[in-house]
């Protein structure tokens, strides 16, 4: 089996390089990314690298001669930042995943598989869990949250248009390793606020607004469910999270801290003039997709995939905190900003 992936230098990328030199009926793997890795390292040995912008023009070309002979195509390319541009991130986010798509029509794939998100789901219940047939219409304030409604839309055409190839979608929700440390803080904090001092001290508090109610789930845990799923040739949505859930009572646990209860709208306006200062990474779009996204049900996962995650949600979030704490970088991967 030959697989391709697009953007495999990332948090998820190299949690899915991992997860295929482990399987014997994979005979090739190509690695497609903005800058090469050190193809030296692992998990990056023993794959072949192309340096290609999916954004350009001439990707779809490109792309096709790429994907020529490839048994799957997997879709992890994207762009975080720079957030104060979103023209630039539209470029990589939607243009991009428009072009690999041509492309994997153009060389006729028989399976492609791509990374959507728990954000690409309209606003929902933190209280039940929805299913896959939720609707996936993103949270209009945040730019990442409409680049993947917008590219689930792009995949429901894609899917008419080309119904001998089967198309899957995974979403997960935060997806976090320790070796990511590095990429998740320059990506949402930023250079300018220092960290290191979490390797030895505990915070005070944690100020979170009642709404933030998310889900976590560990990279390798992600990437068995990718695995599963091209083994499997399956099609369709597949919600992909890890247990318990993660509310500000959970994350203070994890901090060994204690909650202080904040107003959803006063964060909110702290983030936004910090981000507009460029204090901080993080524009409040991701407030609003925090507070927003529903609670999602994992049982088709585990029932037609046999999937379940063998990291907790509560373990996940500690190693991304000691990871940002210790600078812990993905293996010997170029650092994206955009």
């Amino acid at each position: 089996m030959r697989i391709v992936i697009v953007g495999a230098t990332g948090n998820l990328g190299t949690a899915l390089l991992r997860r295929l030199h482990k399987q014997p009926t994979v005979t090739g793997i190509v690695g497609v990314s903005r800058r090469l890795p050190d193809r030296a390292a692992a998990p990056y040995s023993g794959a072949t690298w192309h340096a290609l912008d999916i954004g350009s023009p001439s990707a779809p070309r490109q792309l096709a001669k790429i994907f020529a002979g490839a048994d799957v195509v997997v879709h992890l390319g994207w762009a975080l930042q720079p957030n104060h541009d979103e023209a630039a991130l539209w470029r990589t986010n939607v243009i991009g995943t428009k072009n690999v798509l041509a492309a994997v029509a153009a060389a006729r794939v028989p399976q492609f598989s791509y990374a959507s998100s728990v954000a690409a789901y309209s606003p929902g219940p933190k209280t039940t869990r929805v299913d896959e047939r939720w609707p996936a219409g993103g949270i209009p304030s945040s730019h990442y949250s409409r680049h993947k409604a917008i590219n689930e839309r792009a995949l429901d055409r894609f899917e008419e248009d080309y119904p001998s190839i089967v198309v899957s979608r995974l979403r997960p929700g935060f997806v976090f390793q320790r070796r990511a440390g590095s990429e998740i803080a320059g990506l949402f904090v930023g250079q300018l606020v220092p960290l290191g001092w979490l390797r030895f001290v505990s915070p005070p508090f944690v100020p979170l607004p009642r709404q933030f109610v998310a889900q976590v789930v560990h990279s390798d845990d992600v990437a068995d469910a990718f695995w599963r799923v091209i083994e499997r040739g399956a099609a369709g949505a597949f919600n992909i999270a890890a247990e318990p859930i993660i509310d500000p009572t959970v994350v203070a646990s994890v901090l060994q801290s204690r909650w202080l209860p904040v107003r959803l709208r006063v964060l909110r306006a702290l983030v936004f003039v910090t981000w507009k200062l460029r204090l901080q990474a993080a524009d409040p779009g991701w407030i609003d997709a925090g507070a927003m996204v529903p609670v999602m049900s994992t049982a088709r996962a585990r029932d037609e995939l046999d999937w379940s995650p063998r990291v907790s949600s509560t373990v996940a979030l500690g190693e991304i905190v000691r990871g940002i704490a210790e600078h812990a970088n993905v293996e010997a991967s170029p650092q994206l900003r955009g």
